[in-house]
């Protein structure tokens, strides 16, 4: 449930902060880039300390649930902070004040991410039921983001920016809060697994780049993200320069979220006739053909780009299912191999490399962009849209499309799991390198 106010959050910030700070704050989209790289950059400490000491905590309460407790205070005065800069800034203040903000939001963000996800892989161990639960979490943090969607087009519409961003982020705080402490009170963490963290940090994330299946996944996913990371921050201004319908923006994203929602119950018996590796390379070319077509959008456009969403939005929904549960069998791996258990280094390892693919392409865009000679509020000159369907379009699609041609090599199939799941199951120690033989490529 937290992840309705978190998603919430994140799905604004990554949508629609960017457009804020260029438009109203007057922020130049190259100085808005480096401070979302900077941020990122941050995240190569932040992310493993997270899930370093998220697995070493033994505590009454838990090894997850007391960060996640104890980021409520910084995630709600941070994203208050980033929506609500002081009107008498000048233009550097606004730009150190949304600096500060936005990379404390990210840090604070990450004490609760990482032991949140880590706290979902360890709730079944089931290969099946896993999808499930990251499939649920998937409906949950996206109706969050339906939500950020009614948010933006208040921001877009309303007459006073600063007045709407300033309700929308108290609203956003006070409902955040009160998820992540509920969730707190009522979630129990499963005893077997405290104290079974690997004591040294470099050993713990040793063992990550050691296991050849999240070396193969690390890779998917730097490449995936990295072309990923345009399309959110790149829609309004597709729908304002490009289509020429600022007014339905959120129209377009609605039209890739809901299909991305709804279609869960879809892919979940999927998966289990496919097998997970299909329904992520299903996904992953889906999508990225879907936002390849995009490059053929121009000046009133509005058919061809709610077609492509709805396209987009099935094909990155059958992925969002899969994909964390893939991440949850590779952890047992892991298990299999170390006797430890190490979800948050697991997790904050693959965080790292999305948010830094991710801030190294929002470096890219706004470079980009600036250098093309983009100038907010008015008509855009040609090298500037197609600056910004190139970034748009054709980026996402060689990365999808390559990202899928590296998971072709995923080789932690059902069966295999099931042999290491079995192992586990009966402590069985003597057999370990025998059946490992099996399933590692």
């Amino acid at each position: 449930m937290p992840t309705v106010g978190v998603g919430f959050m994140f799905f604004i910030v990554s949508l629609y902060l960017m457009k804020f700070s260029t438009d109203e704050l007057l922020i130049s989209p190259a100085a808005m880039g480096v401070i979302f790289g900077i941020s990122r950059i941050w995240d190569a400490v932040t992310d493993p300390l997270a899930g370093y000491f998220s697995d070493r905590t033994n505590l009454k309460a838990g090894r997850r649930r007391p960060w996640m407790l104890v980021s409520i205070v910084p995630i709600v005065l941070t994203f208050y902070m980033m929506w609500n800069p002081p009107e008498g800034l000048t233009g550097l203040e606004n730009v150190l004040w949304m600096g500060f903000a936005i990379i404390l939001f990210y840090t604070a963000m990450t004490a609760f991410s990482v032991p949140h996800t880590s706290l979902g892989a360890e709730l079944s161990n089931n290969y099946h039921e896993r999808t499930k639960i990251f499939g649920l979490r998937h409906m949950i943090w996206n109706s969050g983001s339906l939500l950020a969607l009614i948010a933006m087009h208040m921001l877009i519409t309303g007459d006073d920016v600063r007045e709407t961003a300033f309700s929308i982020s108290v609203v956003a705080c006070v409902v955040t809060a009160v998820l992540i402490l509920w969730m707190f009170m009522k979630v129990q963490e499963r005893p077997e697994y405290q104290g079974r963290g690997e004591v040294n940090a470099f050993i713990a994330f040793g063992d990550v780049f050691r296991n050849t299946h999240a070396r193969l996944l690390l890779l998917v996913f730097l490449v995936e993200s990295l072309g990923g990371a345009t399309i959110g921050i790149l829609t309004p201004y597709i729908a304002e320069y490009i289509v020429g319908r600022p007014e339905k923006t959120v129209v377009y994203i609605l039209l890739y979220l809901i299909p991305s929602v709804f279609s869960v119950p879809l892919w979940l018996p999927l998966s289990r006739r496919v097998g997970k590796k299909n329904m992520w390379i299903f996904s992953m070319i889906v999508t990225g053909l879907g936002f390849g077509s995009m490059f053929f959008l121009k000046e009133g456009s509005d058919t061809l780009i709610s077609v492509l969403a709805v396209i987009c939005g099935l094909g990155a929904g059958s992925g969002a299912v899969v994909a964390p549960s893939i991440q949850a069998d590779v952890i047992d791996y892991d298990e299999y191999k170390s006797g430890k258990r190490k979800e948050g280094a697991y997790f904050a390892t693959w965080n790292f490399v999305f948010k830094s693919a991710t801030g190294l392409t929002l470096m890219l865009t706004g470079f980009v962009l600036s250098a093309t000679g983009f100038v907010p509020n008015v008509v855009q000159t040609e090298e500037s849209k197609t600056a910004l369907l190139v970034l748009y379009a054709l980026f996402p699609l060689v990365c999808y499309l390559f990202a899928a041609l590296i998971f072709t090599r995923f080789s932690l199939d059902e069966v295999s799991y099931q042999r290491i799941r079995d192992a586990l199951d009966g402590n069985n120690q003597g057999d370990g390198d025998k059946v490992a033989v099996g399933v590692e490529v």
